[in-house]
């Protein structure tokens, strides 16, 4: 009996190392296919980031193009960037990226009338949006103009806070006061800011609508957030496509709409006719136009799956001061000391507001860490 005891002592001693083995094997297993896979998302992350950041500045720089040439309808400019959302179809039909988190969350799907309205509603708002920015650009410069844009992080922090419960600590406090102070300075600039045969109260107009336009995106952002945990409550690949097709395609329509019904249709020959640069090179500003800012719509869409929806809106506006720089080179826009100012002040935002982000994706994975720990059977003193 004492010798049988002793062969199944043996026996567990010999399993328990053997397990032992087995799971030291498997965590270094694990350990190695982690970084592959944190390296191959990274890699995701940075790619999204240069097709924000470059479709952003050169569909920028292309629209202030468009008008510097003679280009001046106003719809035009509103549909170009968005009538390019079918180069998105392809990125659409693709086998979806797996994010196990979201994918795996099991809810009930809106009713189709639940999302035709906040596909139409937002689809309005968009292009409402996209024409306030088009009158902004054909009045200012393009550097004025995206200095201005930059107050859309301050705008997107104050709706959230209403609609999203978004808190106010002293780093989005601090952003909101910069970016706002960013964006006032501009008011005091000289006339010599301002575009060629644009007069102080087209200035004026443009000034207003740029800034309308920024709450408005602000908004936009705010309200698709809303939609996302209210309505569709969750945030797989094909939701945020859904969203950003249906709701491209209403504004698309919109802004045709608005293209016929303004008479602006009418001038289009004309216009190709006198555009400094020739008729070719009219329908490659354009068309270049409309696909830099879908290029622009890929890198956001990518971020906000493979982050969230706030990275993907602070790494737009860190592309912003950006393009004041490219417009010094290209279109000689005078950079004086208040565009200066205004543009570090925008850049001190930006940082303030992104490091509060990190806190919040610090503190989150920390919980989530210490809840897989105690998830596994470990004392809260075992976890470090």
């Amino acid at each position: 009996m004492g010798e049988t005891q002793e062969v199944q002592l043996q026996i567990m001693a010999q399993g328990a190392k053997e397990a032992k083995s087995l799971d030291h094997s498997n965590s270094n297993i694990q350990s190695k296919v982690r970084p592959r896979k944190n390296y191959k998302r990274w890699l995701r992350i940075a790619l999204y980031t240069l097709f924000l950041l470059f479709g952003q500045s050169i569909a920028t720089l292309l629209g202030r193009l468009y008008y510097d040439k003679g280009g001046k309808s106003k719809w035009m400019g509103t549909l170009v960037n968005l009538v390019g959302f079918p180069i998105l179809l392809p990125y659409y039909c693709i086998s979806a990226p797996k994010n196990p988190t979201r994918d795996n969350i099991q809810t009930e799907p809106p009713s189709a009338s639940k999302l035709a309205f906040v596909y139409v509603s937002l689809g309005l708002l968009v292009v409402l949006d996209c024409y306030l920015y088009s009158v902004g650009l054909l009045y200012l410069t393009v550097s004025t103009y995206s200095l201005i844009c930059a107050s859309q992080l301050g705008f997107n922090a104050f709706f959230s806070y209403f609609l999203n419960s978004q808190k106010f600590t002293p780093f989005i406090i601090n952003s909101l006061v910069l970016l706002t102070i960013s964006s006032t300075l501009l008011v005091f600039q000289s006339d010599s800011s301002a575009p060629t045969g644009v007069s102080k109260g087209k200035y004026a107009i443009g000034f207003i609508c740029t800034v309308a336009a920024s709450a408005g995106y602000g908004l936009v952002l705010s309200l698709t957030q809303l939609a996302f945990r209210k309505v569709l409550k969750k945030e797989t690949f094909k939701v945020i496509m859904d969203m950003i097709i249906y709701q491209s395609l209403v504004a698309t329509t919109a802004a045709i709409v608005g293209l016929f019904a303004s008479g602006e249709w009418k001038g289009i020959k004309s216009e190709m006719e006198v555009f400094e640069l020739g008729k070719t090179s009219y329908i490659l500003t354009l068309s270049w136009t409309a696909i830099t800012w879908q290029l622009f719509g890929i890198g956001c869409t990518g971020l906000i799956f493979e982050v969230s929806a706030l990275f993907s809106n602070a790494i737009s506006v860190l592309g912003l001061p950006i393009v004041p720089v490219l417009a010094v080179i290209f279109f000689h826009d005078q950079m004086h000391g208040i565009k200066v100012i205004s543009m570090l002040l925008a850049i001190w935002g930006f940082v303030s507001y992104a490091y509060q982000h990190y806190l919040e994706e610090f503190k989150s994975k920390t919980e989530s860490r210490n809840m897989n720990d105690v998830s596994k059977g470990l004392q809260p003193e075992e976890v470090k």
